[in-house]
């Protein structure tokens, strides 16, 4: 089975380097264009976080796919650092605590720690899998976010590398090949390439 991880193209935030989780935020006209670079007509069917901007990037670039919304795809919320960068806090205590504490913990007036995250978006993944499997599928295609892919990516791409090395560009992301006949949930990507 192929499983392709998708980012989507890029906002507003993005260009500035906001922590951009749960703003809903559209695609810019650099995102719309890197959409409309590489349109893929013959997808059928794309699961998409429900964020504005994964579902502009999978309506541009898969026009012909069923869209299906899958919550759990969705970024990382980012509390009472959502919507701002990290040069803007500088000074502030609570958030070098949390890059220094490795952005583990749930940051402040957030709902979720890093593992929660990469166990909801993992387990998210697992299900798709697991259904295209039981459905006679050969193909999933997601488009969701950077730290969406970064977490499967690390949690199972091997060789192992630390999360933010699996960054991927926008509107770009992995290919994995799944052998689900050898099925081995540690490190299920073992052969994957990048988009």
């Amino acid at each position: 089975m192929k499983l392709i991880l998708l980012r989507h193209a890029k906002t507003g935030g993005n260009l500035v380097k906001r922590y951009i989780g749960v703003t809903d935020e559209p695609l810019d006209p650099v995102g719309i264009e890197q959409a409309n670079a590489s349109i893929d007509e013959s997808v059928a069917r794309v699961y998409v976080s429900p964020m504005k901007r994964a579902l502009e990037t999978a309506a541009i670039r898969f026009p012909n796919a069923e869209r299906v919304i899958v919550p759990d795809l969705a970024e990382m919320h980012f509390g009472d650092f959502e919507g701002r960068n990290a040069d803007e806090m500088t000074d502030d205590l609570a958030y070098r605590a949390w890059v220094d504490a490795n952005c583990e913990p749930a940051p402040p007036g957030a709902p979720e720690s890093w593992d929660e995250y990469r166990a909801r978006v993992c387990g998210a993944i697992l299900t798709l899998i697991r259904a295209a499997n039981a459905e006679g599928e050969n193909s999933v295609v997601t488009v969701s976010h950077g730290g969406t892919i970064m977490a499967a990516m690390q949690r199972w791409a091997r060789p192992e590398k630390r999360y933010y090395e699996w960054n991927p560009r926008h509107c770009s992301g992995y290919i994995v090949e799944l052998d689900l006949e050898n099925w081995d949930e540690e490190s299920m990507f073992r052969n994957w390439s990048a988009l």
